[in-house]
């Protein structure tokens, strides 16, 4: 599991590394204005359909169902339930996406109705979400795809896939702007070409895993396709809770001043680094782990397995928080202050970033907890308390969006986060599917402890060397990281929440 978190992860931060310097190019060319906030909506309803449809509610059914006919019944019925499912997928994905394409503007006016008090930006919104939506289509068989390859235990590519939609988004910001209307039209079009080399590329690796897919196999419904559509409306929202959430806000977002949509996209982009390497690698390794343990009745491995991808994502998510919250400010000069993207924009984003910060932790734990149900057939239970969560994020937003803004969108989120990992774990618990073990139980408050001193050093060092804006800023931002990293490690490992020399062994490995 380490082997393949690693993969993963290190596949990731490969991607957003990329996609912090496709942010800072949109930051620099659209700034936070109109023209930004139309093209993160249009970029916000197909991520929003992908991660509920693909990468969601699809390999949450999928994936545990494709393991456990590949360990019962072999590749070749593994292979066929694979083929007939991007078959239906494809009809089906095919006809969304027409009926989007058609009914824009009235998917427009539910997506962000705050935008009908500004006609030209309204009008803008729906013409470049045209042009990004096809995309859904591409990247849902990407991840079917990929679940695939998961379920072979082949991460890599799947992994990787996405650097090249953070390549041929600037690559098309360079190229295209001086051909078509606005800098926002040529990332739209380049979003949409991403989305067919990433699929072509999933498809070459699964045909290199041994497994080449035909997806326009004769569609049909034997009885492991009916499972995984039944396990798939459940899954839609319970896979899919944080992604609801981030929908809801770009629709109160949408009421709020100018910008605020922007801001908002802004600081998600920076807290998704270590959600996307921590929080997306875990997920992605433990789902067809536990599922194997459990389909093979080796109830005590996947104990094992759970536990220890807690401990990692502790390891990793709690000082990633302590760090993103202290250095907010620092970052977003560092990332993106420049051009259109001004001190003020750098300060209001900060604030939605800290608000991020908190909730971390909790975004990564669902992640871990979710799997739990998954793997064993169960997305029922995630729904009913997905559902709870969007309901209690409504109302948060509502409250808080008039006293403090944008930064109460963002609050709202992480609460709803938190409430969602607690609420699952506890439900685990009770059912005798989570038991925190004796190594769990004494690394967790040591690696809390070390996070705090590296907090503590973290703040000494901002105030001393004030990072700003430009190479200078970033270079002095670099050292504070770096020092902040080994007060963390030095001090987890003097408090025994971390063995260095256990985790390079298993980092060599």
């Amino acid at each position: 599991m380490f082997r393949s978190i690693a993969t993963v992860g290190a596949w990731t931060m490969a991607s957003r590394v990329l996609g912090f310097l496709r942010d800072m190019l949109i930051a620099s060319k659209l700034g936070a204005g109109p023209m930004a906030d139309a093209f993160f909506v249009a970029l916000k309803l197909p991520n929003l359909f992908r991660r509920l449809f693909g990468e969601g509610a699809f390999n949450a059914a999928f994936v545990p169902a494709f393991a456990q006919t590949l360990t019962q019944r072999g590749p070749v019925a593994a292979k066929a339930l694979a083929e007939r499912m991007a078959m239906l997928l494809t009809l089906w994905l095919a006809i969304l996406t027409g009926l989007g394409l058609i009914f824009m503007p009235q998917l427009m006016q539910v997506l962000a109705p705050g935008f009908r008090d500004d006609p030209a930006k309204f009008a803008l919104a729906i013409e470049l979400t045209r042009i990004t939506f096809p995309y859904l289509l591409l990247i849902c068989l990407t991840a079917l795809v990929s679940g695939v390859l998961n379920g072979l235990g082949k991460f890599a590519a799947a992994a990787a896939a996405p650097i090249f939609f953070n390549l041929l988004s600037m690559i098309a910001l360079f190229a295209l702007a001086p051909f078509v209307a606005t800098p926002a039209h040529a990332l739209a079009w380049g979003v949409t070409v991403s989305g067919a080399v990433q699929l072509g590329l999933v498809m070459w690796a699964c045909a290199r895993a041994g497994m080449a897919l035909n997806i326009f196999r004769a569609p049909s419904l034997p009885p492991e396709v009916r499972m995984v559509l039944r396990r798939m409306g459940p899954g839609l929202v319970g896979a899919g809770v944080t992604q609801l959430n981030l929908a809801v806000d770009v629709i109160i977002a949408s009421f709020l001043p100018s910008g605020s949509v922007s801001y908002l996209y802004y600081a998600d982009r920076v807290a998704q680094l270590p959600l996307g390497v921590i929080g997306a690698a875990v997920a992605t390794a433990l789902l067809p782990l536990l599922a194997r343990q459990i389909h093979a009745g080796q109830p005590l491995s996947a104990h094992r397995s759970i536990n220890r991808a807690i401990e990692i994502s502790l390891a990793l998510a709690v000082p990633a928080a302590v760090a993103l919250a202290l250095l907010a400010l620092p970052i977003l000069e560092a990332l993106f202050q420049r051009g259109a993207f001004g001190p003020e924009e750098a300060r209001l984003t900060s604030h939605a970033l800290v608000a991020y910060a908190f909730g971390l932790p909790a975004f990564v734990l669902v992640k871990v907890f979710v799997p739990g149900f998954f793997a064993r057939g169960d997305t029922a239970t995630p729904v009913k308390i997905g559902i709870f969560c969007v309901v209690l994020n409504l109302a948060l937003n509502l409250a808080l969006m008039g006293p403090l803004q944008h930064v109460g969108v963002a609050l709202a989120t992480v609460i709803s986060a938190w409430v969602n990992a607690g609420l699952l774990a506890w439900l685990l618990s009770r059912r005798g599917q989570l038991h925190w073990d004796h190594r769990l139980r004494r690394v967790a408050p040591r690696l809390l402890l070390s996070a705090a001193v590296m907090g503590g050093v973290l703040f000494g060092l901002k105030l001393v060397l004030s990072p700003g804006p430009g190479l200078v800023g970033v270079a002095l931002l670099g050292a504070i990281c770096a020092v902040g990293g080994a007060a963390y490690f030095a001090a987890a490992q003097l408090s025994g929440g971390m063995n260095l020399r256990e985790l390079r062994r298993l980092m060599r490995r």
